[in-house]
């Protein structure tokens, strides 16, 4: 058992060793492995979290909302429809809601205004996000004016900003009275934006959403779940754009293996032979080649794993954070909660570190099982 373990020591000094001779060539390759790791694993931390908070953030979405359409257009719908849909069998509660875009020449960013149902304040005072604050220099306590529909100017009072946490979904948001909102966009007091539907019996929601759309065709019905399938649709094909962008990184890395897989410089091929001449078996070279492989494809792979969760969760993915996003004039600051798919890992591990340590064995094993004169030779 011993000489084995000295064997197998000896094989791990050499191939230290060894990459210390050539540690030109190998860090830059290290580099070039990390930055392809980096920032594939950046892209696919980035997405997925961004998913997770999405979800969290609509799991208080409502079940069903209801929208009133004209020739492929969202407006506004009569009260009217509350009263029979609340009539249809399996619904718990029907509300309207009054929510709308507001562009601020300003800054040149939209707003979104919306009136909860309950608000605790008074007409002529609202509650703005941060971005809002931001992009406005306006704070608690000051004055903040809009112009109404008809062109006046309507005054109100900043009560209070919406905290740092809900930045994600309330940077842009400001919160209103019904009186004020109607006051502001002159909607009239039977009209809504939506409509919002709770079901009793969550595994019914899509009964009732199907009664509701047959009951009314003019709308359009529109689940929890289908939001949910949007915002992962959205995620995927803004990261999509993303890898294809880097797949030309990626391009000249496997370029860059495959040169690698098939074969190895004189200098590579005369250390072989010369380790085939002093007894060293077929088996302690390859094992030499695979311990090689492994240390440089692990730690660039783990490098640039470490670098692109430090990218994402510190630094809020500085790099191409506004291409995931949106084009957007008020960006909300927010911190991703850190979350990592164990599932993503392991299939980038496979689509990086297996290639490249199988591509370092198979042009050892073709020199390995060569005569050593010849190959010294050669």
């Amino acid at each position: 058992m011993r000489p084995w373990i000295e064997k197998q020591r000896n094989i791990i000094d050499f191939t230290l060793s060894s990459l210390l001779r050539r540690k030109g060539k190998n860090l830059a390759l290290l580099a070039s492995y990390v930055l392809v790791v980096f920032l594939l694993a950046s892209v696919m931390f980035f997405t997925h979290a961004l998913k997770r908070e999405a979800s969290l953030v609509l799991k208080e979405a409502p079940e069903i909302v209801v929208q009133s359409m004209t020739a492929g257009r969202h407006e506004l719908i009569s009260r009217d429809y509350i009263r029979i849909i609340n009539s249809i069998k399996g619904v718990r509660r029907v509300q309207g809601r009054l929510w709308g875009y507001y562009y601020d020449p300003v800054v040149g960013a939209n707003y979104t205004f919306m009136a909860p149902r309950e608000f605790p304040y008074r007409a002529g005072e609202l509650i703005i996000g941060q971005g809002v604050s931001a992009a406005r220099q306006a704070f608690p306590g000051d004055m903040l004016p809009f112009r109404t529909w008809q062109g006046e100017l309507l005054p109100f009072t900043i009560l209070k900003t919406l905290s740092r946490e809900s930045e994600l979904v309330s940077a842009d948001l400001i919160l209103v009275s019904e009186q004020d909102f109607r006051a502001l966009f002159g909607t009239r007091k039977d009209l809504f934006t939506d409509i919002t539907v709770s079901v009793r019996n969550p595994k019914e929601i899509s009964t009732v959403a199907a009664k509701i759309a047959r009951s009314f065709p003019e709308t359009r019905v529109i689940t929890r779940n289908e939001i949910l399938r949007t915002y992962d649709s959205i995620f995927d094909w803004r990261s999509g754009i993303i890898v294809v962008i880097l797949s030309v990184a990626a391009l000249a890395f496997v370029i860059f293996a495959w040169d690698k897989a098939s074969g190895l410089s004189a200098e590579e091929r005369k250390e072989i032979g010369i380790l085939k001449a002093i007894g060293w078996e077929t088996s302690d070279v390859l094992l030499m080649k695979f311990w090689e492989g492994t240390i440089i494809s692990l730690s660039s792979f783990l490098a640039g794993l470490l670098l692109a969760y430090v990218h994402v969760f510190s630094t809020s993915v500085v790099l191409f954070a506004p291409v995931l996003k949106g084009w957007s004039v008020l960006y909300p600051e927010f911190r991703l909660v850190p979350f990592i798919d164990p599932y993503q890992v392991a299939t980038l591990f496979f689509l990086t570190v297996v290639p490249y340590t199988v591509a370092t064995i198979i042009p050892s094993w073709r020199a390995a099982t060569i005569d050593p004169d010849s190959v010294m030779r050669s």
